[in-house]
């Protein structure tokens, strides 16, 4: 059974006595198309081990068993998780997890590397990624349905108003790609604002700064964006026009002028300069933080 199709999603949610809940922003997928482009965004090849979030009623997990994938889906919904058992392979290839996917244990759960997909709970964007992006180890790609504003903010190039602190965070641990468009009305309920598929291909980082306090960095600057730098970053930073001197980087710049790289080399002269100490050591959970600028503040809809 096809579940995308919307008298099929209907039947089956009325024989599991359920609708799509707000508190989880579910937005169900009713596209086929759709579903097929966003395996074919990601990739998604034979025996590939995938990780998919929030799947619901499992409209996107049918498509990537049938592309052969190995799935392991994480569903917050006990309703919905003890359903997605009916997809199961004659080889398998399913495995579901009921669980909050902001406490899964990624490292101890998954055997080998992994492709991340996901129709992500847009209110939980921001901490999913936070938390998917520095695992680089386990994951080689992650092709994520988002906010169409957001995606568009990820994917932003230096210059424009839709760069961000946000699109240099992930800048630092991906190379971002923008997919495609998906309009309201290939869900059900339909959200009120149009979506977009972004694919992540993970990358190792720097070893040689601590990704906390650079985020600091460019999250104060991208907060104070319409201010020079040498204004937007004296409060946090009281030496921060001699480190622009040393990088070369004029003080009278604004935030969206500057590139990643620009950002590295005057961070680096600010721990210099300041003293600042290097943290070595596994991803902080403060990173969650790093994301909450104006870059974010959007309306939470989800879909699945």
């Amino acid at each position: 059974m096809t579940i995308y199709q919307p008298t099929q999603l209907h039947n089956f949610l009325n024989s599991l006595n359920t609708r799509a809940k707000k508190s989880l922003s579910q937005n169900f997928l009713i596209d086929g198309n759709i579903l097929r482009k966003i395996v074919k965004t990601a990739d998604v090849q034979p025996g590939d081990l995938v990780v998919e979030i929030g799947p619901g009623p499992g409209a996107l997990t049918q498509v990537l068993l049938q592309a052969g994938a190995h799935v392991i889906a994480i569903e917050k919904d006990p309703v919905f998780a003890e359903a997605l058992s009916r997809l199961q392979t004659e080889d398998g290839r399913l495995t579901v997890y009921c669980e909050d996917v902001l406490e899964f244990s990624f490292e101890s759960s998954i055997p080998r590397s992994a492709k991340v997909v996901a129709n992500l709970p847009y209110h939980i964007t921001t901490p999913v990624l936070a938390k998917l992006l520095p695992l680089h180890t386990l994951f080689s790609s992650i092709t994520v349905m988002v906010q169409k504003e957001v995606g568009e903010r990820m994917t932003a190039v230096r210059g424009t108003s839709a760069y961000s602190s946000l699109t240099l965070f992930l800048e630092y641990y991906a190379k971002a790609t923008y997919g495609f468009t998906v309009e309201p009305t290939c869900f059900f309920p339909a959200p009120k604002v149009q979506s977009a598929v972004i694919k992540l291909l993970l990358k190792e980082t720097r070893k040689d700064i601590s990704a906390e306090s650079f985020f600091v960095l460019t999250r104060t600057a991208f907060g104070k964006r319409r201010k020079m730098l040498r204004a937007s970053l004296k409060t946090v930073f009281p030496h921060i026009e001699s480190a622009l001197q040393r990088a070369g980087i004029a003080g009278t710049l604004r935030p969206e002028e500057l590139s990643l790289s620009d950002f590295i080399r005057l961070f680096l002269e600010v721990q210099q300069g300041e003293g600042h100490a290097q943290h070595q050591g596994p991803h902080d959970q403060r990173q969650n933080e790093v994301l909450s600028d104006e870059s974010l503040s959007l309306k939470p809809i989800g879909s699945r």
